[in-house]
């Protein structure tokens, strides 16, 4: 139990880092431009750099190292995303710094699946759901605290101290893993079984349920904080503390989602998606109010999050002893959808203002409603056994 414990707290910060990494330059891109000499525009694009290396190195990478032991293909992302850091910490210039941030990118999606599957084969069958919701609060935290933290540092110390604690964070987590993590063969897989895997009917509805269902956390999200300003009156500083709670309630809504996961995936993700279609629906209507717009806030932090477990374990489950690439593509297809819910909600503020992007992210959110029944469907579900990936004999020595 130990030992499960120290093998779950060292992935979990380890997501924490490089979850912090993710967002760290939004906070900074003034800073940034003025140091460089670009725009803010075009020094904005370090983060969408960083998000396209994701979303494309992601899957090509799951498939390039698929024979590998997972400990060593972990440690050795790791310290490719620790090299990437310290590019971005000293880079020169812009485009320098876009390589730094396209290679810390690289092995994003893939570490994360990785941690993901490492936890679940830890925790043991019937806890897949926790494992995973203890994981990702790591990147709740990150969002909750490493950020804020992050950006606050850059502005006093100037925007390249950010990166180079976050390369000092990486190789003090590199040494964690290779201390916690156990030696764990390559799963007896191949490229062309992830890939079939990937291509099933099941595994493909999954993938856009978190597509489309998250899409409409990002419409929202991403336009949140001037919608509580502009719409509903709140002082910047009282914005902070609304955000604060914001992800306060993304912690929770985790860890509480991943335990009612383990006991079932469908019926947790259907009430989440439905409970968060019904809250985006009304969102219009509260933002104009205080104290509607706060309660608002804190119920879409429990929400928003509380997809992020039932959907990595409805993956795993429907992936079975070839789970690295579709779980990546997973991971791949949550940023993918926050970078279509943006673009959406920037539509929806063009054509009618700040107010009304929560019936965009409604119909988003509904229409993963639908597409987590076909993925779960509830017949089925009440007639098979939950299926969970078998544990390597190494993590089931350390489970027992």
């Amino acid at each position: 139990m130990r030992r499960t414990f120290a093998v779950l707290a060292a992935l979990c910060v380890s997501v924490f880092v490089v979850g912090t990494a993710e967002f760290l330059a939004a906070g900074l891109l003034p800073r940034i431009g003025s140091d460089l000499g670009v725009s803010v525009a075009v020094a904005g694009q370090v983060v969408t750099a960083y998000a396209l290396g994701t979303v494309v190195a992601g899957p090509l990478v799951a498939v390039a190292t698929v024979r590998l032991p997972r400990k060593g293909l972990m440690l050795a992302l790791m310290a490719v995303f620790a090299a990437g850091s310290v590019v971005s910490a000293l880079a020169p210039s812009y485009p320098v710094l876009l390589a730094g941030r396209v290679v810390s990118s690289v092995g994003h999606a893939t570490f994360f699946a990785l941690t993901l599957i490492a936890a679940t084969t830890v925790a043991g069958p019937g806890r897949a759901g926790s494992a995973i919701a203890a994981v990702t609060s790591g990147l709740t935290v990150a969002n909750l605290l490493g950020v804020p933290l992050g950006s606050a540092l850059g502005q006093q110390l100037g925007w390249r101290f950010p990166f180079a604690v976050l390369a000092a964070l990486a190789l003090a987590c590199l040494a964690l893993l290779a201390f916690a993590l156990p030696r764990v063969p390559a799963q007896p897989t191949s490229v062309t079984t992830e890939l079939s895997v990937l291509a099933r009917r099941p595994v493909l509805v999954s993938v856009a349920t978190t597509a489309v269902g998250f899409a409409g956390v990002g419409a929202v999200f991403t336009y949140l904080a001037p919608t509580l300003t502009e719409v509903s009156g709140f002082t910047p500083a009282m914005v902070s503390w609304l955000l604060l709670a914001y992800g306060v309630g993304s912690l929770l809504g985790n860890l509480v989602a991943g335990r009612l996961a383990d006991r079932s995936v469908g019926a947790t993700l259907r009430g989440v998606f439905a409970c968060l279609t019904a809250l985006l629906a009304v969102l219009p209507l509260a933002v104009v109010h205080k104290p509607a717009a706060a309660a608002a806030v804190l119920g879409l932090g429990l929400l928003a999050t509380a997809t992020v477990a039932p959907l990595q374990s409805l993956i795993l489950r429907r992936a079975g002893a070839a789970p690295t690439l579709a779980v990546t593509v997973n991971v791949a297809a949550f940023m993918l959808a926050h970078a279509v819910g943006s673009v959406i909600g920037a539509g929806v503020v063009t054509a009618a203002g700040l107010r009304w992007t929560g019936l965009a992210g409604a119909v988003l959110s509904a229409a993963g409603l639908l597409l987590s029944c076909l993925a779960v469907p509830r017949r089925a579900a009440a007639t098979r056994r939950p299926e969970h990936p078998a544990p390597s004999p190494t993590l089931r020595k350390i489970h027992d």
